[in-house]
């Protein structure tokens, strides 16, 4: 027997005739629902980003009164982040090491790390700004590791005229080096426009975009100007 539902030729005659009931109208969507339907899926999506924000102890707060899934599934994930972070988040202080130490602490420091070496010489003012600068930027970005060594016992006979220098290494490849004082900014270095330069080299994840030495010499510039205008 012939489906009386189906949309044939025969069962539209058969209909404008009266012998079989009219196909049912399906229902219109309203426009009162379309918008209902789009404010619940922001709600959901407003839902999943607060509950991204969340830390461990918060979400288990919320396992009486949510969808255990859905939170247990945000727990696994934030769990994983965090894991993640803290396998990469190994350093955070600038190590001292030697010439024995540099094999295993620079060219096989591992996949995927940035290696920043400073070889610096004990009484110079800038080697001791620089350390104190990586000091801070260790810190701030322990993912990379920091080490520095005097240069003479890293590096036999290693000129003076060389230190400071700085090294970057990744995974056992030399990437980038800045040698003396001039390449290194002279004794006004900032930590700002070290941290800029390293990040050039790709050693950190700075957000300085643009290069700070740039702005120093435009306001140099201008301060020299207003100089020579004062002078008559």
């Amino acid at each position: 027997m012939q489906d009386p539902n189906e949309d044939t030729e025969w069962n539209d005659i058969l209909r404008s005739k009266g012998i079989i009931p009219q196909k049912p109208k399906e229902k219109e969507i309203t426009e009162d629902e379309i918008i209902g339907m789009i404010e619940n899926t922001i709600s959901e999506k407003q839902n999943e980003k607060d509950l991204a924000k969340l830390n461990l102890d918060e979400l288990d707060e919320l396992e009486d009164s949510e969808d255990e899934a859905v939170l247990q599934q945000y727990r696994q994930k934030r769990i994983a982040e965090m894991q993640a972070l803290a396998s990469r988040a190994r350093f955070g202080m600038v190590r001292e090491i030697s010439g024995q130490d540099y094999v295993d602490e620079v060219t096989k420091a591992g996949e995927g790390i940035y290696v920043v070496l400073h070889l610096y010489s004990r009484g110079l003012p800038l080697c001791a700004l620089i350390n104190q600068h990586l000091t801070q930027l260790a810190l701030a970005f322990p993912m990379t590791k920091f080490v520095r060594a005097i240069a003479t016992t890293c590096i036999a006979n290693y000129p003076e005229r060389n230190v400071p220098t700085i090294f970057i290494y990744f995974e056992g490849q030399l990437k980038k080096q800045y040698i003396g004082s001039v390449e290194l900014g002279g004794s006004n270095l900032t930590c700002d426009e070290l941290e800029y330069m390293l990040g050039q080299a790709k050693a950190v994840e700075t957000r300085i975009k643009d290069d700070p030495r740039a702005s120093k010499k435009i306001k140099d510039k201008m301060f020299a100007e207003l100089s020579d205008n004062n002078d008559w």
